[in-house]
């Protein structure tokens, strides 16, 4: 599968078999695909529970408002911030020469300690740009997915043993699709969404080419 095309077809599916299993193959190379999304100065501020068993994915359903998504997926996806990750520059640059790093660490230490937002907001990028290399290496390997921001992030917390420095930030279930997707409510219209140089110039015009 084209990339292309997993990007039009990849939609929110909402009801999975409750029986299907990922092998470790297709569980590994979904986890690939997060390891391998980008993050700012290569921190990979992130870390990512994965939840399989039946038991656990039932009590993340009940910190998700009972979603059945999140009992029938195949795997839950987890994937929380690291706020530390900046501090280990031992473990995200451990490949690069000396010189590389003695201009780096400094660097990262003045953009990123003690600035708790800044922390934060990157960490949310992390997140969001591995859900989609997740989702779309699930479609690839013939899989559906719902990513999902409505949940209680404390229960989450507690139910995985996260700490405060390891906050949830989205879920995405993966699993063989039962029923699709319910129809696209209203798609933008490049003219609606797209401005060129500046802002409000929306000289593109026409429909976006969506499965």
């Amino acid at each position: 599968m084209y990339v292309s095309e997993a990007v039009r077809t990849r939609r929110a599916v909402r009801h999975f078999d409750a029986n299907h299993q990922l092998n470790d193959r297709e569980l590994r190379s979904l986890l690939s695909a997060v390891a391998l999304a980008p993050t700012a100065y290569n921190i990979q501020n992130r870390h990512v529970v994965v939840a399989l068993e039946q038991e656990t994915k039932g009590l993340l359903q009940a910190a998700a408002f009972g979603q059945e998504q999140v009992r029938d997926g195949s795997a839950v996806f987890v994937l929380a911030g690291d706020l530390k990750a900046h501090r280990r520059t031992d473990r995200f640059l451990r490949n690069a020469p000396a010189h590389v790093r003695q201009q780096m660490e400094p660097m990262i230490e003045d953009l990123f300690e003690g600035h708790q937002a800044l922390l934060r907001e990157e960490a949310a990028r992390s997140a969001g740009m591995a859900g989609m290399s997740l989702m779309l290496t699930a479609k690839e390997l013939g899989y559906d997915s719902c990513p999902m921001t409505g949940f209680d992030p404390g229960q989450v917390s507690e139910l995985l043993g996260l700490d405060d420095d390891h906050p949830p930030l989205m879920l995405v279930v993966v699993g063989k699709a039962t029923a699709p997707a319910h129809g696209r409510l209203g798609l933008l219209e490049l003219g609606e969404s797209v401005s060129l140089e500046r802002f409000g110039n929306r000289t593109i015009t026409g429909v976006v080419d969506a499965a």
